[in-house]
């Protein structure tokens, strides 16, 4: 019989969070020989004015699975346009054994963070900081409302393990005062998770919100949104089709997934899934101190669904919707839609013109595995999809007739190596994820403006288990994550001004077993490299590199001017953008 596969991962969850205003300089220092969590991505960077600040929550233990309120009154005597306001987020988890679990901030059923944590050892307690620009969120946190963390987490025992690992956390906003009332921002953020997080289990399973009274003025649409992998799906890169999946002791719907978006039944958009690794994935020691691309906060993906506006407008109740192509159990998915309304009109009319885009995506698997008597196998299986569509509507605005097209180019592949037998078990994935999306707004008098993003999620992900003959054993596990993105934005027939912006980790670990079955080493080696530059001076590159669990360097400026990271709390090419595209354009996080 081929060799039970050792992997580590836990398909655990939990929701929640916690914060404090703890001075977010300790996310940007980093000590040579320590084994805390360290990461590359920049912190928001802030205006240099006073803030208002509004503390969420202070030290919020999770020691359970009990939803944590809290409630939310915007700041006094500091109504907005604010110039920026950012969440801030500290964590800490006690040393001991735990998962990493699943948290979720939520603001009126709107989530404002979503991540996971990081697991801790037996020696090590860690700790780390989060931020994230709200500012698009504005319009939600003008208002009082009721929040809650769901983090939920473990502390006991089960099956014969004492699961110890405490996690605390803490919340703060703060709003920068000062802010330009003509850089488009959301007029209203709505929930989409009305009724708590949507688990989609199956293909046909969606996270559904039917939004009774929308604005009749609506001009700019648009829904960001998270579908994070769990359970079945946790590894869906590394799943394999029904027939060979349990050969391979996998699960099955094979390596492709893909979020696909309707109003009212209408296909409206895709979101294509992120790749998104925890800290207990596969190997534990593989995250030590560097986790995955995005693994502790993600980034939504925004859908633009401003060519149904017209539609959106028109008083009826109107459904939007998601589900997951290939959903095997489950996806935990949660969103808001995003408002920006015509001021200067009461009702704004309009109706799509073209919609080419198919309900699901035409997907192709190659199998070519060898199955033999004994059980054991060996092979390769590829899948692949690729399409492309376009959707064209028009708004009847108080500034004349716009047009807004949305062209995209949709690529997959995955090719994975399989080989299970007595002295081998191998699975080899190499995955890209490719979208290519032009949206050109075009005025009924004057020039189009074009923005074209680009994104490419590149994964390999090796999981090699071979036994030697005197019965020493080795586990190699090696992933390399990248998340890229380019924009390209101008007014059609200029040259185009671009962004671009690159998170990249590679890490690896050995395990090295005798013949007991007694691990003997763990060499481990992990890196990751965040850059970001544009046309209008910003410059950001951060090299971190660990060896065995502690980190080893942090190499700052690379190819920027001067060999200084630029990054002013102005992000003018977010402002030059958004101020033609009538709503935000933006990389930075």
């Amino acid at each position: 019989m081929p060799p039970v596969r050792r992997l580590f991962f836990c398909v655990c969850i939990a929701l929640g969070l916690s914060a404090a205003a703890i001075a977010p300089l300790s996310a940007q220092t980093f000590t040579i020989g320590s084994p805390n969590v360290a990461t590359a991505d920049p912190l928001v960077p802030r205006p240099p004015v006073t803030p208002c600040v509004v503390n969420l929550y202070t030290n919020q233990t999770y020691a359970d699975f009990n939803d944590k309120p809290f409630t939310y009154t915007p700041p006094a005597n500091c109504a907005g346009p604010w110039q920026k306001v950012v969440l801030s987020m500290d964590f800490d988890v006690t040393a001991g054994r735990q998962f990493d679990r699943t948290g979720v901030v939520w603001l009126n059923q709107i989530p404002i963070y979503f991540g996971t944590t990081q697991e801790p050892s037996a020696a090590v307690a860690p700790s780390w900081h989060i931020e994230r620009d709200l500012t698009d969120y504005s319009a939600l946190l003008a208002a009082a409302h009721d929040g809650h963390v769901s983090l939920g987490n473990f502390v006991g025992s089960s099956g014969g393990v004492n699961y110890t690992g405490i996690i605390h956390g803490s919340a703060t906003l703060y709003f920068y005062p000062g802010g330009d009332a003509n850089i488009p921002r959301p007029d209203q953020v709505l929930a989409m998770n009305p009724n708590g997080m949507g688990y989609l289990s199956k293909p046909s399973d969606q996270l559904a919100t039917t939004f009774q009274a929308l604005p009749k003025n609506t001009e700019r649409a648009f829904l960001d949104l998270y579908t994070q992998s769990q359970n079945e799906d946790e590894f869906w890169f590394f799943n394999l089709p029904d027939d060979i999946a349990p050969v391979f002791q996998d699960f099955g719907s094979t390596s492709f997934r893909e979020a696909e978006i309707s109003i009212d039944g209408t296909p409206a958009g895709v979101a294509p899934v992120y790749p998104w690794i925890y800290t207990g994935g596969a190997d534990p020691i593989l995250w030590r101190p560097i986790p995955g691309v995005q693994t502790l906060a993600f980034e939504p993906y925004r859908v633009d669904l401003t060519p149904f506006v017209g539609k959106l407008n028109d008083g009826a109740p109107h459904t939007v919707a998601v589900s997951v192509y290939n959903a095997a159990n489950y996806f935990a998915t949660a969103g808001a839609l995003l408002l920006y309304l015509d001021h200067g009109a009461t009702q704004v009319t309009g109706d799509v013109s073209e919609n080419t885009l198919a309900a699901t995506p035409l997907v192709n698997v190659v199998e070519n595995v060898t199955v033999a008597p004994d059980g054991s196998a060996a092979g390769s299986v590829s899948v692949t999809s690729n399409r492309q569509y376009r959707i064209s509507g028009t708004a009847n605005t108080s500034h004349g007739k716009v047009t807004t097209t949305i062209a995209a180019q949709l690529a997959f592949s995955s090719v994975q190596q399989l080989q299970s037998d007595n002295t081998h078990y191998i699975q080899d994935a190499v995955q890209s994820t490719d979208s290519d999306v032009t949206t050109t707004q075009t005025p009924e008098h004057g020039k189009a403006f074009v923005v074209r993003e680009r994104r490419n999620y590149p994964l390999t992900f090796d999981y090699d288990i071979v036994v030697a003959d005197d019965g020493t054993e080795t586990l190699h596990t090696l992933a390399d994550q990248e998340f890229k993105q380019r924009i390209d934005a101008g007014l059609a027939g200029s040259a185009p001004k671009t962004a671009q912006l690159d998170n990249h980790i590679h890490n690896t670990v050995t395990r090295h077993y005798d013949a007991s079955g007694a691990l003997v080493s763990t060499p481990a080696s992990t890196s990751q490299t965040y850059s970001y530059a544009d046309p209008f001076g910003a410059c950001y590159s951060r090299t971190i590199t660990a060896q065995n669990r502690l980190l080893a360097s942090v190499a700052d400026g690379q190819g920027c001017p001067g060999g200084a990271n630029q990054l002013s709390w102005h992000d003018q090419y977010a402002d030059w953008a958004s101020g033609f595209f009538g709503a935000t354009v933006k990389l930075l996080p």
